[in-house]
């Protein structure tokens, strides 16, 4: 019986993290150590790498996901891994995972098999505690709201126009629309609130594009929270709260240093839903890898209508970040789905389904070209993939003029992902990557939402309700300028989640718009999409304990 992922993460030979750190030229005393193999990396060090030229970045994405899984976090490892094994000097970047996923459906976020991050425990369970001052620092700014208003309000706070809400990393449901500051007098007034997910929180939002310190203090004194009786926007510098809520993230925002199974480096830091937030990991690590190695793999989540597309848009956008290559991640199982197979039915071979799940493929890597940015199609393999089906994928690769090349490193790590670093090598060092963002910053937010829908989802248009068009207009003058954040269902080009492969022609509505503006971007809600998750019938958490030698067991 094949070894479970958190028993290979557990056999791992790993390397005290100065060791590893080391690869990239960083000195031990610029690692600040939280225990033996972890670190953060010191701003110090980090502000004396400006004047160092980049690397070449390398995205990660994926087709749509399915239940049948498609491994962008383990590719992107496998591939770290396999440029180094091929002589490069490489470094991976990836988000944090967060705890309501790994005790609800998805599992961890630290890839798979022999293509993973360790410690993969200490990861996917409070990692370095960045969460933890994340969702304490929005929920500090919520409590000086609430305190405000108790002590006289002085902002004249219009407390039924309250935005801000408070944040907890688990999905839970009950906690979406609740009631607060019941009990009396003494407890405050009483109003509706509601929690998000902790990575759906604008702090999080802002740790993840802050370039430093000052920056980071600066965005969260823009947060908008609330509206006066006059309908003015209401600010956290208003309250006094950024400078607080900075020291609750002065050692949180540092990026944090581990490294695979065949210990090379990786940066992980920030951690947001590409769904219902911006999907990458800090612009503080990217930059810093970018100044430490000549190839950085980086990851954007869920498919490329939502993390790629985020990706491109709002970090590199901000960031002034240029990728170089993409690599889409696909397998056999998922594009029989997405060519209608049942997940009971994915053993058996069936090519045409394969064949016409490919135009969930082909949608994407035309997505990701019409950036500028060269694409290469990774097939993550299955062992009951058949020569036919994955014969089906390479020639519709070929169709649209990029190469889809098999990849082993689930099961061999790095020595399974050399032909695909070796190409992605020959891509970024071809110069032919043009990025351009898919809209000007000058586009009104409508049209570029429109855009967006049009361009990337298939659909024929938007729609939304009076009072959201209202809304639209309102934000337009001072905010008009920002990108938008897509809050839309992963599983599917509509906002239908059943709705699998490339449909065509469906109309996005538009539920809600939400202004971040510490974060530089709007939020704009698309069908039943929540910012705050369910745990489904069967959690994972109910798998998940601590066997007789302490050990943890049902990780995954």
């Amino acid at each position: 019986m094949p070894k479970s992922d958190i028993e290979i993460a557990r056999d791992a030979s790993m390397q005290p993290i100065a060791e590893v750190g080391a690869k990239l030229d960083i000195p031990a005393d610029a690692i600040e150590h939280y225990g033996k193999y972890k670190g953060k990396i010191s701003f110090d060090f980090i502000d004396g790498l400006k004047d160092r030229p980049d690397g070449k970045l390398i995205l990660v994405t994926a087709i749509t996901p399915t239940p049948a899984g498609e491994g962008k976090t383990t590719t992107s490892v496998g591939l770290g891994d396999g440029l180094n094994r091929i002589g490069k000097k490489a470094a991976i970047c990836l988000r944090e995972p967060s705890l309501g996923p790994c005790f609800g459906m998805k599992g961890g976020a630290a890839g798979g098999g022999y293509a993973q991050v360790v410690p993969m425990e200490d990861i996917n369970l409070h990692f370095t505690g960045d969460f933890h001052a994340i969702g304490v620092a929005n929920n500090l700014l919520a409590a000086l709201i609430d305190n405000h208003i108790y002590w006289g309000n002085q902002l004249d706070i219009d407390t039924r126009r309250v935005a801000w809400r408070r944040v907890v990393d688990m999905n839970d449901r009950a906690l979406r629309s609740i009631v607060g500051s019941l009990g009396g007098v003494a407890n405050g007034f009483a109003r509706e609130d509601g929690f998000d997910i902790t990575v759906a929180s604008e702090v999080m939002a802002i740790f993840c594009l802050a370039d430093d310190l000052k920056d980071l203090e600066s965005r969260l004194g823009r947060i908008v929270v609330a509206q006066n009786r006059k309908r003015e926007p209401v600010h956290a510098s208003d309250l006094k709260a950024p400078g607080p809520m900075s020291v609750l993230l002065k050692d949180a925002i540092a990026p944090n240093l581990v490294q695979t199974l065949e210990n090379n480096p990786a940066f992980i830091h920030g951690g947001p839903f590409a769904n219902i937030a911006h999907g990458c990991n800090s612009v503080i690590a990217t930059k810093a890898a970018l100044k430490l190695a000549d190839y950085v793999v980086t990851e954007a989540g869920f498919g490329a209508d939502l993390g790629a597309e985020k990706f491109f848009n709002i970090k590199c956008r901000k960031a002034g970040l240029k990728p170089a290559a993409a690599v889409i991640v696909a397998t056999v199982r998922a594009l029989k789905m997405h060519g209608g197979v049942a997940k009971g039915d994915l053993g058996n071979e069936n090519v045409d389904a394969v064949k016409a799940g490919c135009a969930n493929l082909k949608r994407h890597v035309d997505n990701v070209k019409g950036f500028g940015v060269p694409v290469v199609v990774a097939i993550n393999q299955f062992l009951g993939d058949s020569e036919a089906e994955l014969e089906a994928v390479r020639a519709t690769a070929e169709e649209m003029g990029v190469q889809a090349i098999l990849c082993a490193h689930w099961a061999d790590g790095g020595a399974g992902a050399e032909e695909l670093a070796r190409h992605v090598v020959e891509l970024a060092d071809s110069g032919v990557a043009d990025f351009k963002p898919l809209y000007e910053d000058s586009l009104p937010l409508w049209d570029k939402v429109e855009r967006i829908a049009t361009r990337l989802y298939g659909a024929s248009g938007i729609t939304a309700d009076d009072a959201v068009r209202k809304r639209f207009d309102e934000l337009q003058g001072p905010y008009g300028h920002f990108p938008v954040c897509m809050a839309k269902t992963q599983y599917s080009f509509s906002t239908d989640p059943n709705l699998k492969g490339a449909p065509e022609g469906h109309v996005v509505p538009i539920r809600e718009i939400r202004v971040s503006a510490g974060a530089e971007f709007v939020v704009v809600v698309t069908g039943a999409i929540m910012t705050m998750p369910g745990l489904p019938r069967v959690p994972a958490a109910n798998s998940i304990y601590l066997n007789e030698q302490g050990q943890i067991e049902g990780l995954f």
